[in-house]
């Protein structure tokens, strides 16, 4: 066979609307007869400092019109139009640039293609994390990276550097770029797995479909865009190729094969596969139709011994922004400025919810909702605790070394979630709830001890959690994972440090609610409202 050299992605057009930023700090000069874009290392820092601002308080239309259709859709339950008409609020409430439209404002990760004929003189890494580190220290985002100073001592970086950064040479005088932040929750959502030719048929694979969708649950926050990737010349690059589908960097490859091995869309598949997850009927977090915006299925080449697939998603934090520098300035994709639009006129109809008094004893608690069943819609007002990975580590730490466990931890329900960074003149930044099954491990015995009686995050549980709430009389509730500029505008009253001060945005707290939205998960009697959904 004669050489031939295919292009592996071929995108075949962007169709971006973009924003100018400024046309400084861009010139073209001649090298003999070659035109050399030069660009002052000081604009990729503005390209990165703006893009990181924008894509932390603002969304693309296209994402914020798929919100409207589920509340629009008459086949969308009830618990499906709840969600998206929350998210659509908070994108109204993030939008004003105060409060980030999750508080975990995620790792930056930067892709950049650098023409052959860009030139900047410099390690373009070092400017793109000083654009990056300014915004964080500039805007009410968290610092989520911890770096390890030993194999098991890690601390806070206290700036979230460092960053994901990749720079592909191609050719051209131009530079383009797709900017992400991506948080743990989505992140942890990103599955590889190394499957065989036998794997693709039309049976199999979607009967693995259908086994992996239950894999996703709802920690990450749907209803997502969810991106499997089938092949590839290596595992990583399969999984870059599902990061970059799941924001749809690659809406615009072709859609059919070639013979030189071209990467592509199949619509086919794209379309079975968004059928499974309705009809999963896990839905927008709490039952329903739309675990999934839309789905995109991307084929790629593959050695003959190897099949890997990889399937991820972009959360409802769907944040992903296009920057380029051209001749012509530097520029950075329009985001939604006016997210109200979207709002219907009145809000979707639901029942009542059942209103929970958090600052009774705890065994009144306990048995005020004992007398719900799962999936019962709840507001809840009073005193909650704060505490996450780090803290439940050291609170285990207390009891291992013999002695009791914090009375805060016994007389309140505990809220797993970590702050961002508070803005002047409110009570806090933003807060939602984090991935509950982090925590799994650790409910049992402290339920053993009195704590943890009652719990509050975002995602499905593992059986032992249904089980220890079975028998010491515990509850699961579950609260919308992606308003968390909302909850801190509408719902959270107070915040105050109250246990390891050290942890930064790890530190247990207490905070005060009002109306603050949840479902009842996971009961006393051993019912689990994801377990149900399974079956």
């Amino acid at each position: 066979m004669d050489f031939r050299y295919q292009d592996p992605y071929p995108i075949q057009k962007d169709d971006t609307v973009y924003k100018k930023l400024t046309s400084d700090y861009v010139k073209v000069e001649k090298l003999g007869e070659r035109e050399i874009l030069t660009i002052d290392p000081k604009g990729l820092e503005l390209l990165a400092e703006e893009a990181m601002a924008d894509v932390s308080f603002m969304l693309r239309s296209s994402h914020l019109e798929s919100l409207r259709r589920i509340i629009d859709d008459p086949e969308a339950t009830d618990n499906d139009r709840f969600v998206a008409y929350n998210l659509l609020q908070n994108a109204a409430v993030a939008v004003e640039g105060a409060l980030p439209s999750c508080q975990d404002t995620g790792t930056a990760i930067v892709m950049g293609k650098k023409g052959e004929n860009v030139y900047t003189g410099v390690d373009d890494g070092e400017y793109l994390s000083k654009g990056i580190y300014n915004t964080y220290q500039k805007r009410n985002l968290r610092y989520s990276q911890v770096v390890p100073l030993t194999m098991f001592e890690e601390k806070n970086s206290g700036s979230n550097l460092p960053a994901q950064i990749d720079i592909y040479a191609k050719k051209g005088d131009y530079y383009e770029f797709l900017f992400l932040t991506k948080g743990g929750g989505s992140a942890n959502k990103t599955f590889l797995y190394q499957k065989t030719k036998s794997l693709l048929n039309e049976k199999s694979l979607e009967e693995f479909v259908k086994e992996r969708i239950s894999d996703l649950g709802t920690a990450a926050c749907p209803p997502y865009h969810l991106a499997l990737v089938i092949g590839g010349t290596s595992a990583e690059a399969n999984l870059a190729a599902v990061k970059k589908a799941s924001a749809k960097y690659y809406d615009h490859l072709p859609t059919e094969g070639n013979e030189a091995g071209q990467a592509f869309r199949d619509l086919e598949w794209e379309a079975k596969v968004q059928k499974i997850c309705q009809e999963s009927a896990i839905g927008a977090q709490f039952g329903g139709k739309y675990l999934t915006h839309d789905v995109r299925v991307i084929r790629l080449p593959r050695h003959a011994a190897s099949c890997p697939v990889g399937m991820g998603v972009s959360c409802s934090a769907d944040r992903n922004i296009k920057g380029k520098i051209t001749k012509d300035g530097i520029f950075l994709e329009q985001l939604e400025q006016d997210p109200k639009r979207f709002l219907p006129a009145t809000p979707p109809h639901l029942e009542e919810a059942v209103e929970i008094d958090l600052n009774k004893p705890m065994p009144e608690i306990l048995a005020e909702l004992s007398k719900y069943p799962i999936k019962t819609r709840l507001k809840l007002n009073g005193t909650l605790i704060v505490a996450r990975d780090i803290a439940h580590a050291k609170i285990k730490e207390i009891i291992d070394s013999g002695k009791p466990m914090p009375e805060y931890f016994k007389n309140h329900p505990i809220y797993y979630a970590g702050p961002a960074k508070t803005p002047e003149g409110m009570a806090s930044g933003s807060f939602g709830p984090t991935t509950a099954g982090r925590m799994d491990v650790y409910v049992d015995e402290f339920q053993s001890h009195g704590g943890s009686m009652i719990m509050l995050a975002k995602g499905n549980r593992s059986k032992d959690v249904t089980n220890a709430c079975a028998k010491y009389g515990g509850f699961y509730l579950g609260s919308i994972g992606g308003p968390a500029a909302i909850l801190a505008k509408d719902n959270i009253v107070s915040v105050d440090v109250v246990d390891f001060p050290e942890l930064g945005m790890e530190a247990v707290r207490k905070i005060e609610v009002k109306d603050f939205p949840a479902f009842i998960i996971t009961d006393d009697k051993g019912n689990d409202f994801f377990a149900n959904l399974a079956h």
